[in-house]
């Protein structure tokens, strides 16, 4: 059965709560991680000004693009990896900032929590099939998260000399896309589901 008005009233007050629960999770990481990473107040302040932003647009959207009555484990998911993103985006402006490498207990902290992400990733899809509640926001959450963690880690890889500047293209390849959509309607309509795509993010996530 299709959700109701108030059902979906009712899914954005979850969607609320569970933010709310998200950015208090951040919270302790960020009490945990900040001294050791060397995060100053800047950086603090992406990693929770980034966490509001994403986490309002998410609150917004769902009551109109979710057409089921719960929020689901693969939207929880998905909100994890939020949440480790955030503070990948701490993570980029202290290196930036500091222009210096991270001690190498830092530097795997943070490639385990990329890897953790990149897993959850892998699952939030067939969760979602699997619960019933696959839906167009569900999607979008998910690759705009994919896209975002893609963003901070070019950034580290140029930032640390893994790469040169044009390891940011790759990075910003999704909202060059976005833009082009403005610019010309054809690239604004929704692209029907690709193994391809989907592969070529996971190599390319992988790899950065």
């Amino acid at each position: 059965m299709p959700a109701t008005i108030t059902d979906r009233q009712a899914l954005v007050r979850v969607a609320l709560a569970l933010a709310g629960l998200g950015g208090g999770v951040l919270a302790v990481l960020a009490w945990l991680v900040a001294p050791v990473a060397g995060f100053g107040i800047w950086p603090i302040g992406a990693t929770f000004g980034l966490y509001v932003v994403v986490a309002t647009i998410a609150v917004a959207r769902i009551g109109a693009h979710h057409p089921h009555r719960r929020f689901g484990a693969a939207n929880a998911v998905t909100l994890v990896r939020v949440i480790i993103s955030s503070l990948f985006a701490g993570f980029a402006l202290q290196t930036i900032l500091s222009q210096a490498a991270p001690t190498p207990g830092i530097g795997w902290f943070f490639f385990g929590a990329a890897s953790f992400a990149f897993l959850l990733d892998g699952i939030d899809g067939p969760l979602a099939r699997r619960e019933g509640l696959a839906s167009a926001f569900g999607s979008r959450f998910d690759m705009e998260t994919d896209a975002l963690l893609i963003l901070l880690l070019s950034i580290f890889a140029y930032c640390l000399g893994k790469a040169g500047l044009w390891v940011l293209i790759s990075g910003l390849l999704r909202y060059i896309y976005v833009a082009a959509g403005w610019a010309w309607p054809i690239f604004a309509t929704l692209l029907p589901p690709s193994p391809r795509r989907k592969t070529i993010a996971a190599l390319q996530g992988g790899a950065l």
